[in-house]
């Protein structure tokens, strides 16, 4: 059974998603969070979140000699990072009290051959209600917190991530 950890971090001193606020700049933070995954033959996996038992199965892609019945892991790299850009946006304008209901992230996962397979670029695009935030100023604000949501800043370097906005 494989086990994935995340380092022990109690209290990050300094850290905040949007800098520009007046916010408190020590934040208490779990100490860890541990995902059990089985191999489950045929180049399959089920993984289950520690706290709170839910599970998710992934498969290989078809590309790479799997089913592609599921996710594979490197789409849920991908999910990771959209769902994490829409996550810190909801921080932020529940802070605000904005309505974000209906904001949308769209992440396109281009694969690389060489020099090793891998991602190679995660394109997002948010798209949100424009009458949801009409201030540019909060546009600005909003932008910012996430092209520093911890999975975009997490990213190597060599992964193209742009992350753009798109008011509707």
């Amino acid at each position: 059974m494989a086990r994935l950890r995340c380092k022990p971090v109690a209290v990050l001193e300094g850290y905040s998603i949007e800098p520009t606020l007046n916010l408190p700049t020590t934040r208490r933070l779990p100490v860890a969070v541990e995902i059990q995954a089985v191999y489950t033959g045929t180049l399959g996996c089920e993984a289950t979140h520690g706290p709170s038992g839910k599970q998710l199965v992934t498969d290989a892609p078809v590309d790479n000699g799997g089913q592609g019945l599921s996710f594979s892991p490197t789409d849920l790299v991908a999910t990771a990072l959209g769902t994490c850009v829409l996550t810190i946006l909801g921080l932020v304008s529940e802070r605000h009290e904005l309505d974000l209901s209906g904001a949308k992230v769209s992440v396109t996962k281009e694969m690389i051959q060489k020099p090793v397979r891998r991602i190679g670029a995660l394109r997002c695009v948010v798209t949100i209600p424009a009458e949801r935030v009409a201030d540019a100023a909060m546009r600005t604000r909003l932008e910012t917190a996430a092209r520093h949501c911890p999975v975009h800043q997490s990213l190597h370097p060599d992964i193209d991530s742009p992350i753009d906005f798109e008011y509707v």
